[in-house]
């Protein structure tokens, strides 16, 4: 009885528009008062229970990297950076997009940072050349998912958190070829409408000595990666310690390598940091509350019993779940569906064989896709907003890119060592 009045009015208060955080918050506190067995103090004690970890330190601080990153003009030089390839090409501007965010993706770890930040930018380019501005703002929010699935990712912390049997070292490492297959097909579906559409490119083709310097001077930005990996792979820190050098590393850049980061622009830079990462510490200790309730009542050992007995063969289970996950994050949001589904699923697939890391990434990229689909799509609202663009329009042009991030989903599905073969051969379990 519990269990239902929790599920029912988590969908009440959802259908309603209460915030995601707010409606799982709202349900734990009916289902407690429903099932009079337990105090409403529960509540509360679980949701800073949620929140009472060191591993999730890391989150405010890749967070604040990211906005150091961003101050320190960092947006610029990676445009410049990838339009020196691509830009000159026809639908040139559209892989400059694809390529900038990507490369963004290494140091944000969030999608609508992406989209809000570099994204919006890119939009007003894209515009400006003669791109349609609502196919800006589609393959914009198409190409920003790549945001949590690139490393740092602050939902593959998440993730690590609520299934021990994957470390956020291997996530990190899991998702860098996945996510260079989902750029290659965004710049695949770039390609074919700007053929389509005889999207030009800027014709500007810079000399050897022009992308010596651009590389040159964009090669700080693009270390952050690779200094964040290495470090944890070499031993010498953890993934929580990286997100700490990861901000005096992004302070150090834009201070004193780009020398474009003020002093007194560091008030605002902290409020804006602090102030998202109270949104995700939020969504993330009421979201576990709603899962304390959901243990407690013994749903995900119910259910996984129930799909054990059904007798499933793994590839069958992988494909009911990517139905029910691409259903689940058109209404939730990527870090409550990891919170609710990871301690649910992670378990059944680890008795079916599954390896854990594969099934962490198909969970994540599954519930990522979600932003992009109406009508919780947070990514849709995003770019409507920067590009000026009325959901309509919008919504009307991400159809190829949702055809192409299907077509990536089954390959990341059916050939696990998409996700599997780099952290394997490098080491991390």
């Amino acid at each position: 009885m519990t269990s239902i009045a929790l599920v029912v009015a988590a969908c009440f208060f959802l259908a309603i528009g209460v915030p995601v955080a707010f409606a799982l918050g709202l349900a734990t506190a009916t289902a407690l008062l429903v099932a009079d067995s337990y105090p409403l103090m529960v509540l509360l004690k679980e949701t800073f229970t949620g929140i009472d970890s060191f591993p999730l330190m890391a989150v405010p601080f890749f967070i604040l990297a990211a906005e150091l990153m961003s101050g320190g003009s960092l947006t610029d030089v990676l445009l410049r950076f990838a339009g020196q390839f691509v830009g000159h090409r026809r639908g040139g501007l559209g892989y400059t997009n694809v390529v900038s965010l990507t490369f963004f993706s290494g140091i944000s770890g969030s999608a609508l940072a992406d989209a809000a930040g570099p994204g919006s930018m890119l939009i007003r380019m894209m515009a400006k050349a003669g791109y349609d501005r609502a196919y800006a703002a589609a393959l914009t929010a198409s190409t920003a998912i790549v945001g949590p699935i690139i490393p740092p990712s602050i939902i593959m912390i998440i993730y690590a958190l609520q299934d021990d049997n994957v470390s956020v070292g291997a996530l990190f490492v899991a998702g860098l070829l996945p996510g260079v297959l989902i750029a290659v097909a965004m710049c695949v579906v770039n390609w074919w409408v700007s053929r389509q559409r005889n999207y030009k490119g800027d014709g500007q083709n810079p000399t050897f000595d022009e992308m010596l310097r651009t590389t040159w001077r964009a090669l700080p930005a693009l270390l952050l990666p690779i200094v964040i990996l290495g470090g944890m792979r070499a031993g010498w820190f953890t993934p929580t310690e990286a997100s700490v050098v990861a901000v005096f590393y992004a302070l150090v850049c834009g201070k004193f390598v780009y020398r474009t980061l003020e002093w007194k622009a560091l008030p605002d830079i902290l409020a804006r940091s602090a102030l998202l990462s109270a949104s995700v510490l939020i969504i993330i200790g009421l979201s576990a509350s709603f899962a304390w309730v959901l243990t407690i009542e013994g749903v995900p050992q119910a259910l996984a019993d129930w799909i054990i007995a059904m007798k499933l063969s793994p590839w069958t289970f992988l494909v009911l779940v990517n139905v029910l996950l691409l259903l689940f994050g058109i209404f939730i949001e990527p870090l409550p569906g990891v919170m609710v589904l990871a301690p649910i699923l992670g378990p059944v697939a680890m008795k079916l064989g599954i390896d854990p890391i594969h099934f962490a990434m198909i969970v994540i990229f599954n519930l990522t896709l979600g932003m992009i689909t109406p009508p919780v799509g947070g990514l849709l609202f995003v770019t409507s907003n920067v590009a000026r663009v009325p959901l309509g329009p919008l919504v009307r042009e991400l159809k190829p890119f949702l055809v192409a991030h299907g077509v990536v989903l089954v390959i990341l599905t059916f050939v696990p060592a998409l996700s599997t073969w780099l952290p394997h051969t490098l080491g991390f379990k």
